[in-house]
């Protein structure tokens, strides 16, 4: 450093001078982004007006050694009966419980190409525990490939006076290697707002849904990485679902309550940056939609260790 005052020294004043507001304009470039980019702009999208509940909790799940792991991207509003018989129609399995067996049972099924519908999800954890409920739908003959959803109650009663619940939906893409642990794990596709699509359009095909409704999650995200190491990206918002009572079907398009005028332009321009993206249009496989027994919906927008078995 002290070379470096040395050589400034030398500089004639002219080039000092230019020097000096090259660094002073580039610390102040750094401050105001710093500011901006950390601080105002979360504030100004922020919002929890449909479940102010949700406020003040966290949106990223952890892996059972405390690492980040798949955020919340859904939720849902219902008792427990509703949620099971809204993932039921919609064409979900309820995950096994991982014991010795159906750990053999999910390898015998990747190894031999064989179909386990049920197969065991691994545990993640929020608010200190692991997942109330999991449910999966396989694609393909194997469990090598599947969409899945771990989901915990989180409000025993939201502004609707129900239940309310979070989700964190991935789609398994193979089986893998953990970057951080070593371990066995199923790796996701980075598009983890497909998969949201995903689960929310077969639930609304399904005719489960009365309304929908955004609120805050991890806000957006480029670059993150899940409990197994693998990269995601997200518009950072999740989707709250308000479930239909009793099973009874809904006849028509589910509501969509509008979000605050500043979330739907950052939305905008989310998925026009990603979208233009190399990395991000190419980076990731996508998901088969042909391999998806699908309820998704085209007019919507676009888990083992660490967050994927």
């Amino acid at each position: 450093m002290s070379d470096f005052y040395e050589d400034l020294e030398l500089l004639p004043d002219r080039g000092r001078s230019r020097l000096d507001r090259f660094l002073r304009y580039s610390l102040l470039f750094v401050l105001l982004y710093t500011v901006l980019a950390y601080a105002l702009l979360p504030l100004f999208w922020t919002h929890y007006e449909h479940q102010k509940g949700l406020a003040t909790l966290p949106m990223v799940t952890r892996t059972a050694q405390g690492i980040p792991g798949d955020p919340i991207n859904v939720g849902l509003v219902g008792d427990t009966k509703d949620v099971v018989c809204a993932m039921h129609e919609a064409g979900w399995y309820p995950a096994d419980p991982v014991t010795l067996k159906s750990s053999i049972e999910i390898v015998g099924s990747v190894l031999l190409d064989r179909p386990y519908r049920d197969a065991p999800v691994s545990n993640l954890y929020y608010l200190g525990r692991r997942e109330d409920l999991a449910f999966e739908k396989p694609i393909g003959s194997s469990a090598d490939r599947r969409n899945h959803v771990r989901y915990w109650k989180v409000l025993d009663q939201g502004e609707e006076k129900r239940p309310v619940w979070l989700g964190a939906a991935t789609l398994d893409r193979s089986v893998g290697v953990s970057h951080y642990t070593g371990a066995i794990t199923h790796h996701i596709e980075a598009d983890i707002d497909a998969e949201r699509q995903f689960l929310t359009g077969s639930l609304e095909a399904a005719g489960m849904v009365d309304a929908k409704y955004q609120v805050t999650g991890i806000g957006p995200t480029m670059t993150g990485r899940n409990g197994g190491g693998d990269p995601y990206y997200t518009d950072g918002e999740v989707w709250i679902l308000r479930l239909v009572e009793a099973c009874k079907k809904r006849d028509g398009a589910a509501e969509t309550i509008p979000s605050p005028a500043a979330t739907e332009i950052k939305d905008q321009i989310w998925h026009a940056v990603a979208g233009a993206l190399p990395s991000f249009r190419d980076g990731a496989q996508a998901p088969d939609p042909e391999s998806r027994d699908s309820g998704f919906d085209a007019a919507h927008r676009p888990g083992m260790t660490g967050g994927s078995q």
